[in-house]
C-alpha cells in the first residue's frame, strides 16, 4: 500500500464498490417495491369482484372463485367466522382469521319472513323494509398484509387485500384475497444473483484497468525521478528531467522541475563566481598590506602608513558589503520600522564632508515621504549611489525626492558619461565595473550597486538606472509606502 497505484486502485475500487452496491439496494428496493404494487392491485380486484358478488346478494354457494391457486380467498363475518373460502384452501396466515372451513350461517341473499300485526294483517311499512335490497362494497382503500396460504398441498407467499362488503340482508362480510408474490420473490431473487455475481467481476476490472491506467501515468514520473537520483548523484546540474509530450500535470511537473533546475544552476553559478570574485577583490590589498609591512620591517624609515591604512579600510568595508550580500542571500527580512526617506536623504548627505563634488539635495518642506524597512540598509542604498555618482561626475551630483504614485522616489543624477543603455542592468551584477581603465582603488569593488539592487528587492522596490538631464546617469530608487 505504499504504492500510489495500489492507493490508487483501492481507492477507485472501494468508490466503486460503494456506489454500486448502494445502487443495487436502491434498484431492489424499487423493484420489490414496484412488484408489490402489482400484486396488491392482483389481490384488490379478486377481493372485489367476490365482494361485489356478495352485495347483490348471490348466495355463498354460488359465488364463483375462479383461479384458486393465483388467488385465495377467505371471507369472514362481522364476529371473523369463516363463512367462505377458496374450494381448494387447507392452510391460511396473514388475513383476519386462520379458519379454512366454513361456519354454518344463512346464505347470502335470503329473505327473511315479513313480520305481522297482531291482527294478522300486514303491516305495509314493514313489508316496505322487509323487501330484499342491494348491498354495497366499501369504496376505502383497502388493507394488505403479508401471508402464506397452502393450496392443493402446495404453500406459497401470497399478499392478500381485505375488502369490506355489505349484503342485502346488512350483514358485513370482509373478503381477503390473496395475490401470489413468487413472481416478486423470483425477480428479486435473480436481480440479487445478478449483481451479487457481476459485482466482484467489476470490481476486479476497475481495480486492474486503474491501475494500468496509474502506472502508465505515472512511468514519466520514475523516468523524472531516476533522472534526479542521477544528477544528485553527479552533481551535474547541466542536465535535465525528461520532459513528456502531453499536456497534463506531469508534464506541467517536469517543466518546474527543469526550471528549478536551471535556477539552481544558475544561482550555484553565480556563488562560484561570487567566490572567486571575493577572493581576487581581497587578494589585491592583501598583498599590497603584506608588501608594505614587509618593506616597513626591513626599512622602517620606508613604511606608507596612509597607504597600509587606506587598504585596511577597503578591507574593512569589502568585507562589509560581503557580510550584507551574505545576510540579504539568506533571506534577512529588512524590518518593519518607518523611515523618512526626506530626513534619511539630508542626514546622509549632512555626514559627506570629504566628497569630491557637493551634493544639491531637492526634497519639498513638509512633504512626508515615509517608508517602510530598515533605516540602516536604506541609508546603505542612498550612500552606495552617492558613492557611484562622485566616482563618475564631471562637476555635478543632486539628490532628489519626490512622492510617485503609491510609492516614494530617490533619484541620483551626475553629470558624468551615464551609462550605456546595453549595460543598463549588467551594472547590478556583482563585482561589474565598466570602466576597465579606472583604478580598483577609485573604482570599487563593484558591489556596491549589486547591493543597492537587493535591498531595494528586498523592501519592495525598485532600482532602475536612466540618462539624467545633465547628461549622466540618473539612478531611480523607487519604495512602496506603508499599507
Amino acid at each position: 500500500m505504499r504504492s500510489v497505484r495500489a492507493r490508487a486502485a483501492l481507492g477507485a475500487t472501494l468508490v466503486v464498490a460503494v456506489a454500486l452496491i448502494g445502487a443495487g439496494l436502491a434498484v431492489l428496493l424499487v423493484l420489490r417495491a414496484n412488484l408489490i404494487d402489482q400484486a396488491d392491485l392482483q389481490a384488490e380486484v379478486a377481493a372485489r369482484e367476490v365482494a361485489g358478488a356478495l352485495a347483490t346478494g348471490t348466495p355463498y354457494e354460488d359465488v364463483e372463485l375462479d383461479d384458486e391457486e393465483d388467488h385465495p380467498v377467505q371471507v369472514t363475518d362481522e364476529e371473523d367466522r369463516v363463512v367462505l373460502v377458496s374450494k381448494d384452501l387447507r392452510a391460511v396466515t396473514g388475513t383476519g382469521a386462520t379458519g379454512v372451513t366454513p361456519v354454518p350461517s344463512a346464505s347470502a341473499g335470503a329473505t327473511p319472513a315479513p313480520d305481522e300485526d297482531d291482527d294478522g294483517d300486514d303491516d305495509d311499512q314493514d313489508d316496505d323494509r322487509s323487501r330484499p335490497g342491494r348491498g354495497e362494497v366499501s369504496s376505502d382503500d383497502p388493507g394488505f398484509s403479508d401471508g402464506t396460504a397452502t393450496v392443493d398441498r402446495t404453500t406459497a407467499d401470497y399478499r392478500f387485500a381485505a375488502v369490506e362488503a355489505t349484503t342485502p340482508d346488512g350483514v358485513t362480510l370482509t373478503v381477503y384475497a390473496g395475490a401470489p408474490l413468487a413472481a416478486e420473490q423470483e425477480a428479486v431473487n435473480t436481480v440479487r444473483g445478478a449483481m451479487l455475481t457481476g459485482l466482484p467481476v467489476l470490481l476486479v476490472v476497475v481495480a486492474g484497468v486503474t491501475w494500468l491506467v496509474t502506472r502508465r501515468a505515472l512511468r514519466p514520473v520514475e523516468g523524472i525521478r531516476q533522472e534526479m537520483a542521477a544528477i544528485t548523484a553527479s552533481e551535474d546540474l547541466a542536465r535535465r528531467v525528461p520532459e513528456p509530450d502531453s499536456r497534463d500535470e506531469i508534464a506541467a511537473l517536469a517543466r518546474t522541475t527543469n526550471e528549478t533546475l536551471t535556477v539552481l544552476e544558475a544561482s550555484v553559478e553565480r556563488q562560484r563566481r561570487f567566490v572567486a570574485d571575493a577572493s581576487h577583490e581581497l587578494r589585491s590589498p592583501i598583498a599590497s598590506l603584506r608588501t608594505q609591512l614587509e618593506v616597513a620591517e626591513a626599512h622602517p624609515e620606508l613604511l606608507d602608513l596612509p597607504g597600509a591604512v587606506a587598504d585596511t579600510v577597503r578591507l574593512q568595508v569589502l568585507a562589509a558589503d560581503l557580510l550584507l550580500l551574505a545576510r540579504l542571500d539568506a533571506g534577512e527580512k529588512p524590518g518593519s520600522a518607518t523611515v523618512e526617506l526626506g530626513a534619511l536623504v539630508r542626514e546622509e548627505v549632512s555626514q559627506r564632508t570629504r566628497d569630491r563634488i557637493a551634493v544639491a539635495v531637492e526634497v519639498p518642506e513638509g512633504g512626508a515621504f515615509e517608508v517602510n524597512g530598515s533605516r540602516g540598509q536604506l541609508s546603505r542604498v542612498i550612500g552606495n549611489l552617492l558613492d557611484n555618482a562622485q566616482r563618475h561626475a564631471e562637476s555635478s551630483v543632486a539628490v532628489s525626492v519626490a512622492a510617485d504614485g503609491r510609492g516614494v522616489r530617490v533619484e541620483v543624477r551626475d553629470d558624468g558619461a551615464g551609462v550605456p543603455e546595453g549595460e543598463r542592468e549588467r551594472i547590478f551584477e556583482r563585482f561589474v565595473r565598466l570602466d576597465d581603465a579606472r583604478s580598483r582603488d577609485d573604482g570599487g569593488a563593484g558591489l556596491g550597486l549589486a547591493i543597492a539592487r537587493d535591498v531595494a528587492a528586498r523592501h519592495g522596490g525598485t532600482l532602475t538606472v536612466h540618462r539624467a538631464d545633465e547628461g549622466g546617469a540618473a539612478f531611480r530608487l523607487w519604495l512602496p509606502r506603508p499599507a
